[in-house]
């Protein structure tokens, strides 16, 4: 079961977002991320619980961040229903979408389960639907994906089997790499990984 740590920041001006503290495993039906994180003053900003099927589906999600919640799943597309800090009304969304998406390097590696890329594949389109900090207000959008390499790389522990993807945003254009282990982010826009008690798991 990997544990850790990973540092957030802007991946635009570098700004530290805080940190977010996470273990993941494997199970008999599919793969499970939890996640408290915490604001660059080192309180406690929110929290990421995520369940993915053996097909990679998100089939429970649930989101807090500055008093706001949502809970989602694959459902007729993605659906989700976000309540508002007073807890006085909850929205209920719906969109004809593949995955989630978010502040959370959970969701990259959710989405490599999904997509299951091999270095032969395509580059392949994808819709999301993103959720957004603070507030964590949904809008949708599409990514294009493709596995560039996978590499070996030596540790105290032994090779570390790292995936390369590029990943384009299909409405500007933009791209950035994500390398991926196992079950853990190794480095993304946005994302470090500062600590790592155990090594990642081999998802099939």
């Amino acid at each position: 079961m990997p544990r850790g740590r990973y540092s957030l920041h802007d991946p635009h001006d570098r700004t530290p977002l805080g940190e977010e503290h996470f273990h993941c495993a494997p199970g008999p039906s599919g793969w499970r991320y939890v996640s408290q994180t915490t604001a660059p003053s080192g309180d406690h900003a929110g929290s990421v619980d995520l369940t993915l099927d053996e097909l990679g589906r998100p089939i429970r999600l649930e989101l807090h961040a500055a008093s706001w919640r949502v809970r989602a799943a694959a459902l007729d597309g993605v659906t989700w229903v976000r309540t508002d800090p007073s807890g006085a009304e909850a929205i209920e969304g719906n969109a004809p979408a593949h995955a989630f998406t978010g502040m959370s390097p959970a969701f990259l590696v959710a989405l490599t389960r999904l997509l299951r890329l091999t270095a032969a594949s395509p580059p392949t389109r994808v819709r999301l639907v993103a959720f957004t900090h603070p507030v964590l207000a949904p809008r949708t959008l599409d990514q294009s994906w493709a596995l560039v390499r996978s590499e070996a790389h030596a540790t105290d522990n032994g090779p570390l089997n790292v995936d390369e993807y590029q990943v384009s945003a299909l409405d500007t254009g933009e791209r950035h790499t994500v390398h991926i282990s196992g079950d853990v982010v190794v480095a993304a826009p946005g994302i470090e990984l500062e600590d790592l008690e155990t090594p990642p798991s081999a998802l099939p």
